[in-house]
C-alpha cells in the first residue's frame, strides 16, 4: 500500500471492516485501549475528544462501537498524529474524525472550554522518574510522564468537557488514590469504576474510571473484569469487547 511508510504495517480491528497503520519501532495499541473504547459511552449527537491519542485507535473504535457524531484526537507527537490522520482516511473517516496535532497541556486553548461531550484518554502510566532512559523516544513518550502529567490531563478534562460531560481512563490501580483526588479537586465526580484482573485470581492491572463533569458524589464499582480464563485464553467478556 502506497500511503505505508518503512516499519510500519496494516492490522485487522475485527470492527465494521476497519483497520489501522501500526508501527512496532514506535508503540503499537494495547488492550488497554480496547478495553477503553469499550468502557466509554458517546450517545447520539456527542462530540468527544482523545487525548494523547497516539495512531488513533481509540477515536477509529469508538466510532465503530458508539453512536458518537464527532470524535476528535490530540497528540503531541507529528508522526504518530501523521499515521492516525492516515488510518483515518484509510478507513474513510475523514468526515466522521478528525487528527489534531498540539500539546495536551494546551488542549483548552487549542479546542475552547466546555467544547466536549466526552473525553477520553489513555495515558502515560508511569511518572517521568521511573527508570526512563531515552526521553525522546516515542515508546517513552507513551509510557511515561514527560511531556505532560496526571493532573494536566484532568485539569484540561475538566476545563474542556461541557457541564455534565463525562470523562473515561484507563490506568494502573497503584496511582488509583492520586486519579480519584485530582478527578474531585477538579470537580470531575468518579462515577463508575472497573477493575480489570489477568487472572481471576491475580491482582488487578488495570482500572477503568468514568467521571462526570459537576455531578453528585455516587460512585459505582462494577464487577472485575478478567482477561484470560487460562493461558492464551481469553474469557468471553474479552471476546466480546474485541468484537470476535
Amino acid at each position: 500500500m502506497s500511503n505505508l511508510l518503512p516499519g510500519e504495517r496494516i492490522d485487522e480491528l475485527q470492527r465494521n471492516g476497519y483497520r489501522i497503520i501500526q508501527n512496532p519501532e514506535r508503540f503499537c495499541f494495547g488492550m488497554d485501549a480496547v478495553l477503553l473504547s469499550g468502557f466509554a459511552r458517546a450517545k447520539k449527537n456527542e462530540c468527544c475528544l482523545d487525548l494523547g491519542c497516539g495512531n488513533g485507535i481509540i477515536p477509529i473504535l469508538m466510532e465503530a462501537k458508539t453512536e458518537g457524531k464527532h470524535f476528535t484526537g490530540l497528540e503531541i507527537q507529528p508522526e504518530s498524529a501523521d499515521m492516525a490522520r492516515r488510518s483515518v482516511a484509510l478507513n474513510g473517516l475523514q468526515d466522521r474524525i478528525d487528527i489534531v496535532e498540539g500539546d495536551i497541556r494546551d488542549a483548552s486553548k487549542i479546542f475552547g472550554a466546555s467544547s466536549f461531550h466526552v473525553v477520553t484518554t489513555n495515558p502515560p502510566y508511569m511518572t517521568a522518574q521511573h527508570g526512563l532512559t531515552n526521553i525522546h523516544e516515542a515508546k517513552t513518550i507513551a509510557r511515561h510522564e514527560v511531556l505532560c502529567n496526571l493532573e494536566d490531563i484532568i485539569r484540561e478534562s475538566a476545563r474542556l468537557l461541557m457541564p455534565g460531560g463525562r470523562f473515561y481512563m484507563v490506568h494502573r490501580p497503584f496511582r488509583l488514590a492520586e486519579i480519584i483526588s485530582l478527578m474531585v479537586q477538579y470537580r470531575i465526580e468518579p462515577k463508575r469504576m472497573r477493575l480489570v484482573y489477568p487472572y481471576v485470581d491475580r491482582e488487578p492491572n488495570m482500572v477503568l474510571i468514568e467521571g462526570l463533569r459537576g455531578g453528585k458524589s455516587r460512585m459505582t464499582v462494577e464487577k472485575p473484569l478478567i482477561v484470560y480464563k487460562e493461558p492464551g485464553k481469553y474469557t468471553d467478556e474479552i471476546y466480546d469487547v474485541y468484537g470476535y
